[in-house]
């Protein structure tokens, strides 16, 4: 074999090579273009809107590969559809191209409530719509701070801020209405009653409590009131009053009194 090359003339040789090497590019090229598939092109169908499981189907059916690259949630978007694709609708790409989508879950995520105790109703109501939350109910409740939020619940009860919640949850606003420095209320006397009994009450009074209970106490709606601050009646056997807004101390036990403490 040597031998045959070495008595040719180097330029013999040379465009051996040279139409070696031509042929081996040309099979190479040839092989490139059947394997990437060269000339053959897709248009990308539209699958924005369609449910996740039907669009993936969709694209698969047309020699796509599909891929989720994300998903997000929005409120105002069906559930479980595809909010967006990459490349575009209508674009021209080769065959077998990838088709990201992104779709938009069907489970609300979970958000951390905000605090907005404090704070004046308006300015609330923009942060109860940054953080994807709904206005409840609003309930106004007499207390010195006039249009401020004093309480924010959730199903009825006080949330704490930093608690998650589901994006999209209502909470209800406990708002303040002013005090009436006109108004004067009579203490009652609550003396052997239950807190349950006397919550409502206060309630409607406007009067603020704070709750004292012995240690003993595990139900304070079913505990006796054994002791008041203000006091029905004063040592000097005078009415007393209390204003709206105003905070009430009451002293809990678990076995009903006996002998009243209070002047009456």
């Amino acid at each position: 074999m040597f031998k045959f090359i070495t008595h040719r003339s180097f330029w013999v040789n040379l465009l051996a090579v040279a139409a070696l090497a031509f042929l081996i590019i040309f099979l190479i090229l040839q092989l490139l273009g059947w394997i990437t598939k060269h000339g053959e092109y897709l248009t990308v169908p539209a699958v924005k809107g369609k449910a996740t499981a039907d669009a993936i189907k969709f694209l698969e059916d047309k020699g796509f590969d599909v891929v989720i690259a994300d998903s997000v949630y929005t409120d105002t978007v069906k559930r479980g559809t595809v909010i967006k694709q990459l490349p575009d609708a209508n674009s021209t790409v080769k065959i077998n191209r990838t088709v990201f989508i992104t779709v938009n879950r069907y489970v609300p995520p979970m958000i951390v409530m905000p605090s907005l105790e404090g704070k004046t109703l308006s300015y609330v109501l923009e942060i109860l719509k940054r953080n994807h939350l709904q206005l409840g109910d609003t309930i106004y409740r007499v207390d010195f701070a006039r249009g401020s939020v004093i309480e924010q619940q959730y199903k009825g009860v006080r949330i704490e801020p930093g608690a998650k919640i589901q994006w999209g949850s209502r909470i209800n606003l406990v708002v303040g209405t002013g005090v009436d420095e006109k108004i004067n209320i009579l203490v009652p006397d609550f003396f052997g009653k239950t807190y349950g009994e006397i919550k409502a009450e206060l309630d409607s009074m406007g009067v603020l409590v704070t709750v004292v209970a012995n240690p003993d106490v595990k139900d304070t709606l079913n505990a006796y009131i054994y002791k008041q601050q203000p006091v029905h009646k004063d040592e000097n056997n005078n009415w007393q009053y209390i204003k709206p807004g105003q905070v009430m101390d009451v002293y809990l036990q678990r076995i009903k009194p006996v002998d009243s403490i209070i002047t009456n």
